[in-house]
């Protein structure tokens, strides 16, 4: 996980994938906040817009995952 901050656009993202990874779709998860998502539905980021105003505010919201099955090296 990388989190990174922009002070002059006020805006966090918090990468949960490869950072950089371009995502294929975006979903609004409350007003100001999006959820980015590889191909494959994985959740790969969430960006903040406004940061410093809506973390200072309680946020909460729930996104549905579906597991990822590791496979062990041959």
């Amino acid at each position: 996980m990388k989190i990174e901050y922009d002070v002059a656009r006020d805006l966090m993202y918090i990468w949960f994938g490869v950072p950089g990874e371009k995502s294929a779709r975006t979903e609004t998860i409350v007003s100001g906040m999006h959820a980015d998502f590889d191909r494959q539905g994985r959740l790969i980021g969430i960006e903040i817009l406004d940061a410093s105003k809506v973390l200072r505010e309680r946020v909460q919201f729930e996104v549905a995952l579906t597991p990822v099955s590791a496979t062990a090296p041959a």
